[in-house]
């Protein structure tokens, strides 16, 4: 008799564990799909307005899926549209989709100050003549507190003068990584006292990216607002 009891609290017990399991399994599905529900009530499609040249603007209508949720997924993140580069990524969702998580990660969650980072990008917009991402970038650069000697100076391809020790690390890692494609330990040495490595690998990724966004948009022609006039000049090398 004992055993028996045993036995039936047992399964009772068991019976309790999993009725329980079940609720909460139902709770979370439950929840989740609130919150997908909400998120899908919260996008708007109309808010999808790409811009491009030779790659010709997609609409969300024209989109595939994968697209879709491509786009879908950048207006989840921490930008405030998708201007630039996101057209032409589109048409490679998953590269694309790849290309826009690290480039937010890198725009936004960094380890460089904002205004090194800024100089890092416009360095590698003024190494590929990316008119777009000049413009973009240098606006980024000056309102994070970069001076416009600096700025200019870029624009004209000419070392900055009056920089401070953070900044000269910066621009010689940056410089020799653009145009020699190495870093000698001069410049290493001193871009790790400044940054550390982390920051050092930061600002490669910084520079990888940038770069490919730059031939994303050179490869587009991708105009300029209207209005705007380009403001940098080929360079002589």
């Amino acid at each position: 008799m004992r055993q028996a009891t045993r036995l039936t609290a047992i399964v009772v017990t068991v019976i309790v564990a999993l009725a329980s399991a079940a609720c909460v399994s139902s709770t979370q599905v439950e929840e989740t799909e609130t919150v997908d529900a909400e998120t899908s009530a919260a996008f708007d499609p109309s808010t999808v307005q790409l811009v491009g040249n030779r790659f010709a603007p997609l609409t969300y209508e024209e989109m595939t899926d994968e697209q879709q949720q491509v786009a879908r997924n950048i207006l989840a993140g921490p930008r405030a549209g998708l201007g630039g580069p996101f057209n032409v990524m589109l048409r490679s969702p998953e590269i694309g989709d790849s290309l826009q998580e690290l480039g937010a990660r890198i725009r936004f969650n960094t380890f460089l100050p904002d205004a090194l980072r800024e100089m890092s990008i416009i360095m590698a917009g003024r190494h590929w003549t990316a008119h777009f991402e000049w413009y973009a970038h240098k606006n980024a650069a000056l309102r994070a507190g970069l001076s416009p000697a600096i700025v200019d100076a870029i624009a004209a391809g000419t070392r900055p003068v009056g920089m401070s020790a953070e900044e000269t690390a910066l621009y010689d890692f940056c410089n020799q990584l653009l145009e020699i494609h190495q870093v000698d330990q001069a410049a290493f040495d001193a871009a790790v006292a400044a940054f550390g490595e982390r920051g050092v690998v930061d600002t490669i990724a910084t520079v990888g990216y940038y770069s490919i966004v730059s031939m994303l948009l050179n490869v587009d022609e991708y105009p300029l607002p209207e209005g705007v006039a380009p403001e940098l000049q080929p360079l002589v090398r």
